[in-house]
């Protein structure tokens, strides 16, 4: 996956509580064997049947940083989902709390979650909804920039920012290590020949 060190783009402010996987990448669309082409189908039935609906507004077209509200990316754990919100340019979702097989999905998939406290998240939707806003999203100091220069920090799992900063999913990081491995391998095998012969 792609390394994120920091980004700054576009907020889309999505002011929905309990959004489920289902609602991201609905189930019909779950067709492909690989994770191209799902971006074109973000949001599908609720597009649809809302012209006001913020992703069909044009002045959020081209944003990359979504502003959710509590429990985003409940329900199924569809690492689609995942597919579906990075094949659309998403590359952060910022949120008051995430479901935790999203979580889990979008780390291993280089999507970058921030969650923040209720009294912040307010206050971006108040900004987005009122103008544009840009921000810069700062992984490796586990800062948000403000256009202003001000900054929100952030926390984030250390053992999932080493990752993210890297590029590197679960196996590759396993990979990194195969000398260790092999080495502590070695060594088993050496112990488990000297008991035998005693």
């Amino acid at each position: 996956m792609d390394a994120f060190k920091i980004h700054t783009g576009k907020v889309i402010p999505l002011p929905l509580r309990d959004v489920d996987t289902d609602q991201i990448i609905p189930a019909q669309f779950l067709t492909s064997v690989s994770r191209e082409g799902y971006g074109e189908n973000l949001f599908k039935r609720l597009r649809e049947s809302d012209p006001a609906f913020v992703m069909n507004q044009e002045r959020y077209k081209g944003g990359s940083i979504l502003l959710t509200e509590s429990n985003f990316g409940c329900g199924s754990s569809r690492e689609h989902a995942v597919w579906a919100l990075m094949g659309a340019g998403i590359r952060v979702v910022i949120g008051r709390s995430f479901a935790d097989i999203f979580t889990s999905n979008s780390s291993k998939n280089g999507l970058l979650l921030v969650q923040l406290p209720d009294q912040t998240i307010t206050e971006l939707f108040s900004q987005a909804a009122n103008a544009d806003l840009s921000l810069t999203v700062d992984l490796e100091s586990q800062k948000i920039i403000r256009p202003d220069g001000t900054d929100i920090e952030f926390q984030y799992d250390p053992f999932r920012r080493h990752c993210l900063l890297n590029g590197v999913d679960d196996i590759d990081y396993i990979l990194s290590h195969r000398k260790q491995i092999e080495e502590f391998r070695q060594n088993q095998a050496s112990v488990r020949f000297v008991d035998t012969f005693q």
